[in-house]
């Protein structure tokens, strides 16, 4: 069974930085990777995305100020952000889906709804 931890989240004032990690109890040969986050009284959106060859996309929102890397000797996945807003307050989530590359899902919310692991989430807080 994988499981999936976040850590990192925390309160910061706009244009700090936060680095957030996502530990794995285990990863498939294959798999796409993403980070998502939530807004209160906003529907969840995707934020980036990385998968088992290495593809890379990112949101429009945070192009250019967030990075999201991986450690798959330590199974870690990791979201480094810089030059916080107030807007990219919510709580972040790790998610996975074992077995398939990113390119197969057409969009964040496909890869959600077929993410079958989630994180239990941490809490982004960036005030103005």
């Amino acid at each position: 069974q994988v499981q999936l931890v976040e850590s990192g989240g925390g309160s910061v004032q706009a244009g700090g930085s936060l680095r957030l990690s996502c530990v794995a109890t285990y990863i498939y040969k294959t798999y796409c990777m993403g980070w998502f986050r939530q807004a209160p009284g906003k529907e969840r959106e995707g934020v980036a995305a990385i998968d088992s060859d290495g593809s890379i996309t990112y949101a429009d929102s945070v192009k250019g100020r967030f990075t999201i890397s991986q450690d798959n000797a330590q199974k870690t996945l990791y979201l480094g952000m810089n030059s916080l807003k107030p807007e990219d307050t919510g709580i972040y989530y790790c998610a996975a889906e074992m077995g398939a590359e990113c390119r197969y899902y057409r969009d964040y919310e496909s890869l959600a709804a077929a993410s079958g692991y989630w994180g239990q989430g941490t809490q982004v807080t960036v005030s103005s």
